[in-house]
């Protein structure tokens, strides 16, 4: 009863101009992927808008003004002797913590930059007729320019910085320009940075036992082996995002979720994507479902026959597997017991600040750039990411690691962060346009085997985890899955962002780490987010085993583990885990 996925077909009317192509490609090196015009569409909206606005201008007069006056005032309480701020960092900005910041010159110096940056907000927001996109646009690369200016930045405005060169004789300098010269000379060759070397795939990540049972085009599918006398029925398939490698959910055995899942008596299936080269152009989200997703469940119930399946997703593999969950149960398809989401959004209206980088123009300028290679790479992907929190991922670390000359040691996630995979070119424009752009999905115009698929007709109970820091799918986003499906939901949200809040394991001490749950009934109320999140009850430490609980709740009586692969000679082991697929470059 598999949805019928036919075959995808390249679109040649979706081709550009081959000189248009190489012209934007060549000027998307330059520009690191970003729209020209859309960035210059952005300002000319901004700009022409606010100069047409007399009373913002006088507006923004007056508080300049009197962040002046509330800056001169400080000064004069300061030399006074008081040395209480005029204006305070937001919570999560630590750049200005360190004591030191609060002496003269230095508390000046980061004031007046503070006030700067609150200037600025009110310059690029609130300007009368500015479409919202352009606003957030212009808000935000001002806000990126700041952060590149902050004093923090800049050795003879970091009292931090020149506390250490005096304490250390200038040597955090000296060993800052060898960790600077390091990087460039592994950013030249290709090498990755100093420390990642030390993680391997198949050494001490993604160790879990298993065997492979299922490869083709796109997938292998691993079978973990189990490590408990009795186990759950129903299986756990699990759907990683194809923007990542999937070992980020097998990491070192501490940090593995799926590790974890074995031992508490869950028979665990995973899907291993292959990373895509040119060859791979073509390759649409059909594919991605018909070989991927449904590819997999039908492996899973050969393997396991009348056993229905505990199905999981994280990130983009979540938005798939709801479209598949979706599918299934319009054709009337029995298979699947529950459906969890990590970190998955359902409807793309409000992304966050990913939405930045994705209107007509960005998207077609994109699409030029990949269809001279035929896919999308990795590394630009990964600055795309890096850039929606430059603040903590470029600048903390550069002065970290070239001024304090400190080397933040490298984990097993930032190691798997470094393992960039790549996107094929019409898979990804029919991402970005059939999702983000239009939101097929949400408005029920989502099309599996030439018919809408609705996630109404989701009736199974379902898992869904927001991460309250997540810039990729923001948790007031993901929770829109309450509103969108027609079933039992529970809903969790964690401390972290969108990777650290879902690998979070049990038995580590973090301050402040912890969840908030609650399920929301069939034909109960609608709670929006906000309230859900001011009502919703908040236990301390990790979220694993609240949903490993919740897994059991909808599981049957415990059997003896079953054998690894299918009695078909088509799932039978083919090799041990972690597979090929994961270590192609």
């Amino acid at each position: 009863m598999t949805p019928n996925c036919p075959p995808s077909e390249p679109d040649s009317s979706a081709n550009p101009n081959p000189l248009d192509a190489l012209t934007r490609s060549a000027l998307g090196r330059l520009t690191l992927g970003l729209s020209p015009a859309a960035l210059a569409q952005a300002y000319a909206d901004w700009f022409v808008h606010l100069a047409s606005s007399p009373g913002k201008q006088q507006e923004l007069r007056e508080k300049a003004q009197r962040k002046l006056t509330r800056l001169l005032l400080h000064e004069a309480r300061v030399a006074r002797g008081e040395s209480t701020p005029c204006i305070e960092p937001l919570p999560q900005d630590e750049r200005f913590s360190h004591p030191a910041w609060q002496l003269p010159p230095y508390q000046t110096l980061y004031q007046s930059f503070l006030l700067l940056q609150q200037w600025w907000w009110n310059a690029t927001t609130g300007v009368h007729g500015v479409t919202r996109h352009h606003e957030e646009m212009v808000t935000f690369f001002a806000r990126q320019w700041l952060d590149m200016v902050s004093p923090s930045n800049f050795l003879p405005t970091n009292p931090e910085v020149l506390g250490e060169t005096l304490r250390t004789a200038g040597m955090n300098l000296v060993q800052g320009a060898t960790n600077l010269w390091e990087d460039a000379l592994a950013q030249a060759s290709g090498r990755p940075p100093a420390g990642a070397g030390d993680f391997r795939v198949g050494t001490n990540l993604a160790l879990t036992p298993g065997k492979v049972i299922l490869r083709n085009r796109l997938v292998e599918l691993i079978q973990y082996a189990p490590t408990t006398a009795s186990v759950d029925p129903e299986p756990v398939l699990i759907v990683p995002s194809w923007i990542m490698k999937y070992y980020i959910l097998d990491l070192s055995p501490a940090n593995s979720l799926v590790r974890y899942l074995v031992d508490q008596g869950h028979t665990v299936f995973m899907l291993s994507w292959k990373n895509p080269g040119a060859e791979d152009r073509d390759l649409g989200m059909d594919d991605y479902l018909r070989d991927g997703v449904l590819a997999a469940l039908d492996a899973v119930s050969s393997v396991l026959p009348r056993r229905r399946v505990h199905a999981v997703g994280y990130c983009l593999g979540g938005t798939l597997l709801g479209i598949a969950a979706a599918a299934l149960a319009r054709d009337g398809d029995p298979r699947l017991a529950t459906l969890t989401l990590l970190a998955s959004e359902l409807d793309f209206t409000e992304p966050g600040e990913l939405s930045l980088f994705i209107d007509e123009s960005q998207i077609a300028f994109l699409e030029d750039m990949m269809w001279t290679r035929g896919y999308l790479d990795g590394k630009q992907m990964a600055g795309a990411f890096t850039m929606l929190n430059s603040k903590d991922l470029v600048w903390s670390k550069m002065v970290r690691a070239y001024l304090m000359g400190q080397r933040a040691p490298i984990t097993d996630l930032m190691a798997w962060n470094l393992d960039a995979t790549r996107l094929p070119y019409r898979m990804h424009s029919e991402y970005l346009r059939r999702l983000y752009l239009d939101n097929d999905l949400a408005e029920g115009q989502y099309e599996v085997g030439g018919r809408p698929v609705a996630l109404t007709d989701i009736h199974v109970p379902m898992f869904v985890l927001g991460t309250q820091r997540d810039h990729v799918s923001p948790w007031r986003s993901v929770y829109k899955a309450v509103l969108l499906t027609d079933t039992e939901v529970t809903f969790a949200l964690t401390s972290g962002g969108h990777n650290v809040g879902v690998v979070n394991p049990p038995g580590i001490d973090v301050p402040g780490r912890g969840y908030q749950i609650a399920t929301h009934a069939v034909n109960s109320p609608f709670v929006d987010p906000d309230t859900w999140a001011a009502q919703a009850p908040r236990h301390e430490g990790s979220w694993w085993p609240a949903w490993e609980a919740w897994l059991r709740r909808h599981s049957g009586a415990r059997v003896a583990p079953p054998a690894m692969g299918g009695k078909a000679r088509a799932y039978a082991p083919i090799g041990d885990a972690p597979g090929q697929y994961v270590l192609m470059p």
